[in-house]
């Protein structure tokens, strides 16, 4: 199943806040594997679900308020809704320890097929860096909801 690549969504450079870089992905969920033995990517043990880690070299400071993270997610939702494939927008902010992060679920049409993506947006050392998870549209498995909800609140 193709993975679509995360969109890009903004235009400006941000100054970049000095942070220590994030560990590699580990995906704590029963059943999920990396696939081809890439730690950036993970599928669930049916293949119905992906999870794909991407670091950016595009600046994106840390949100350190709730407040910082909900404008970039009005941002991140206005560039994604004008996205010709992509539909079905919403973003939130999403807390991750000390800082914030930004969740934005929506559906992408790819070769034909419509897919479920939820994507978190985090800062790691002053750079973009995405956790994007991905199924068919439709698709019923267990894997969609445990992985939507790694996605929205972290390993538990």
């Amino acid at each position: 199943m193709p993975v679509p690549a995360p969109l890009r969504v903004l235009g400006a450079a941000l100054l970049a806040l000095s942070a220590p870089p994030a560990l590699a992905l580990v995906v704590p969920l029963r059943g999920w594997t990396p696939v081809g033995g890439n730690a950036d990517v993970w599928a669930d043990a049916s293949g119905a679900c992906l999870i794909r880690e991407e670091r950016h070299g595009q600046a994106l400071p840390a949100f350190a308020t709730q407040a910082a993270a909900r404008t970039f997610a009005v941002r991140l939702q206005r560039t994604l809704s004008g996205q010709k494939a992509v539909s079905e927008v919403v973003t939130q902010p999403a807390q991750r320890g000390e800082t914030w992060a930004v969740l934005a679920a929506y559906a992408l049409e790819a070769n034909g097929v419509t897919y479920r993506i939820s994507q978190l947006y985090l800062s790691d050392a002053g750079l973009l860096r995405t956790v994007t998870g991905s199924s068919a549209q439709h698709e019923a498995s267990p894997c969609v909801n445990e992985m939507r909800e790694f996605l929205r609140h972290g390993a538990k």
